[in-house]
Formats: structure tokens, sequence, C-alpha cells
């Protein structure tokens, strides 16, 4: 990585998992002979029970992650509590970059993280963001790396209730190495070296 800059960020977000997710069309089909049937699949639709998952992490790898209790909005107001979760376990991990706040925040521009009332509390902790262009998710971690591979690796799996399916994706991101996290944080690098060529311009 081209500078040390990059090594500082700690990125998150939030997204949904299911006790049963669809199956992609690579992951149910099946080979079969010239001569044999078909096999029979039952259709499934994805499961209403789900758990919200917050994670944050830099490129050496998971920062912060909860889970959030059933019956929860994440709004700036919740919001604020997780970025205080989130700072107080940087503290721990991260006392050096704790007290020099030599970090820098990047998310997306949800509503629950660009509300007013949340960035008023950034302020005063010396907290500092990066500013995420919309629609470009080529500079979001969580939406290019984290999300989608472990998505893919709980798709098909029924599981009976939340519990489960808290225990399967903390299995999961515990498979996660190392340089996985530094090469998502890599490409990052290059993503932004390739809008500051375009002065900003939209790119494929």
């Amino acid at each position: 990585m081209q500078t040390n800059v990059f090594n500082k960020i700690i990125t998150g977000d939030e997204t949904w998992y299911f006790a049963y997710d669809l199956e992609t069309k690579r992951q149910n089909s099946e080979w079969v002979g010239e001569t044999s049937r078909r096999p029979k699949k039952l259709k499934f639709q994805r499961s209403h029970i789900k758990i919200m998952l917050i994670i944050f992490f830099d490129s050496q790898g998971l920062v912060h992650k909860e889970f959030v209790e059933e019956g929860k909005t994440v709004n700036a107001e919740f919001y604020k509590g997780v970025m205080d979760r989130l700072l107080q376990h940087i503290q721990r991990v991260l006392p050096a970059a704790f007290c020099s706040r030599d970090v820098f925040l990047l998310h997306d521009n949800a509503p629950a993280h660009d509300a007013a009332s949340f960035c008023q509390i950034l302020t005063p902790k010396n907290v500092k963001t990066l500013y995420h262009p919309q629609y470009s998710t080529d500079l979001s971690p969580p939406d290019y790396f984290l999300f989608p591979k472990l998505k893919i690796k709980l798709k098909g799996p029924h599981f009976a209730d939340v519990a489960e399916i808290q225990e399967a994706v903390t299995d999961e991101l515990k498979k996660f190495q190392k340089d996985e996290f530094s090469a998502a944080f890599q490409k990052v690098y290059d993503s932004a070296e390739a809008c500051i060529y375009v002065n900003g311009a939209y790119f494929e």
C-alpha cells in the first residue's frame, strides 16, 4: 500500500442475515449425467427470521461487531451508542491510536450515519470522517469485500433461530485472514487513485 493513511482507516456498515437465505444459481446447480433425471428441488423463500449485524474493521482485521436486538431501529440516536462502543473498543485494542485519535472513520451516507445530530457528537470526540461519494460501492470495503463473502457462505443452510444465525455469522467471521483485509484496503487505495485521476467523474 502506497501510504499509511489507509492503515489508519476503520470502516463499517450494517446488513441483515437470515435464518434461511436462498442459494445462488451456482450453489444450487448439480451435475447430472445425460440419461439422469434432473433432481426435484423444493422452492423456499428468504426467512422472516433475521438479525442485523453492525461491524467495523481495518486493514488488519475486525475491530468491533454487534448484533442489533430485535425491535431496535438503527437511527441516529442508536448509532451514537454504536459509536461510543466502537471508541471504547478502540481504546482497549488500539490505545495509542485512541489517545492520538489517529484514525479515520469511513462509512456510507445512510441517514443514521449522516444525520446532523449524530455528526455533532463526532466533533467533540475528535473523530475524523472520510467523505464517501454516493453510489461508490468500490470505495466501501463492507460492500465489495466483507458482506458479499460472508453472505455467500451463509446461503443455503437453515438456522432455527436468531441465536443460531449469530453463532454461524461469528464462526464465519473468524475464518477471515489478515491478508484478506489488507487486500480489501489496497482496493480502496487503488479506487481512490482512479477517482482522483478522473477528477471524480463517474466510470465503470
